[in-house]
């Protein structure tokens, strides 16, 4: 049993704070990996919930890994996203608080996986040809990303 699992076995559907980590992921060229979500559709961030155990470096390395095939190397820190902007109901009805950290990397090994039970397709995206259904809950990061925010971003 996952840790959501878990927690949701003791909590039922109540607000829960959860930890998520995700990345940019910069390819050579200076593209960006981007994962079309299966339950979606958006264009996101691979990323996802922090399981036991995990550190959130390990948590966005294995969310990436699981959803695009590509082990990361160096992570960089560029955000923290909390509070009331953050929450969110599933349409299952599990409400969240969510604290989300996004680091940046440009070091990744492995072959990508262009879909799978998360994914209908991943794929690299020029910075200024991304496509324009992108995730709801990931264009704060995106704004700050293409802004002059001071980084690491906390807000």
């Amino acid at each position: 049993m996952d840790y959501i699992q878990y927690l949701r076995s003791m909590v039922g559907k109540s607000k829960v704070m959860m930890v998520v980590a995700g990345a940019f992921v910069f390819d050579e060229d200076n593209r960006l990996l981007l994962q079309q979500r299966s339950d979606t559709g958006q264009w996101g961030l691979p990323g996802g919930f922090m399981e036991f155990d995990e550190t959130v470096q390990d948590t966005a390395r294995r969310e990436v890994f699981e959803e695009t095939g590509l082990y990361l190397g160096k992570l960089e820190l560029f955000g923290i996203y909390s509070g009331k902007d953050h929450e969110k109901i599933f349409p299952n009805g599990d409400e969240v608080a969510k604290v989300q950290i996004i680091f940046t990397c440009k070091e990744f090994s492995g072959e990508l996986v262009r879909e799978n039970s998360e994914s209908i397709q991943n794929d690299f995206f020029k910075l200024n040809e991304l496509p324009k259904e992108l995730f709801t809950d990931h264009k704060q990061f995106f704004n700050d990303y293409f802004s002059d925010i001071e980084r690491p971003v906390i807000k």
